[in-house]
């Protein structure tokens, strides 16, 4: 498998923990206690997930296989993107533009279902990773 350079990579892509942990500690309010509760159900599900900060969002995936699952944070909302939502069970409710892509929308007051959320992330773990 080739893998290109770094200096080929996105400009603004940035590799690892610290950078994903940082993201989620500028987190505002709410969002960042949630940041953190998904990030740890995320690492405990997947134990060697690997992370980066593309895009001003963290992606989480697998070394070789591509990224399955990435957070963005928006005013009222932290949105979770499985790249490949479609193919999980149950899917995940948000629909995409894209046919493989599903959301999972978790605003402040929502209950977290985490072995429901831990089942999708084990899931898309599984399944081959989006190339970005």
């Amino acid at each position: 498998m080739f893998v290109l350079p770094y200096v080929a990579r996105s400009r603004d892509e940035q590799r690892g923990d610290a950078p994903v942990q940082a993201y989620i500690a500028a987190m505002p309010g709410w969002k960042s206690d949630l940041g953190r509760r998904l990030n740890a159900l995320i690492e405990r599900t997947v134990p060697g997930v690997h992370k980066a900060v593309k895009w001003n969002s963290p992606f989480y995936g697998i070394q070789g296989q591509g990224w399955f699952l990435s957070l963005h944070c928006f005013t009222k909302y932290v949105k979770v993107a499985f790249f490949r939502g479609a193919l999980l069970h149950p899917v995940p409710p948000g629909a995409s533009k894209t046919k493989d892509t599903r959301y999972l929308d978790i605003h402040e007051d929502d209950e977290l279902d985490e072995a429901q959320f831990a089942a999708w992330v084990k899931q898309a773990s599984q399944l081959p990773g989006e190339r970005m």
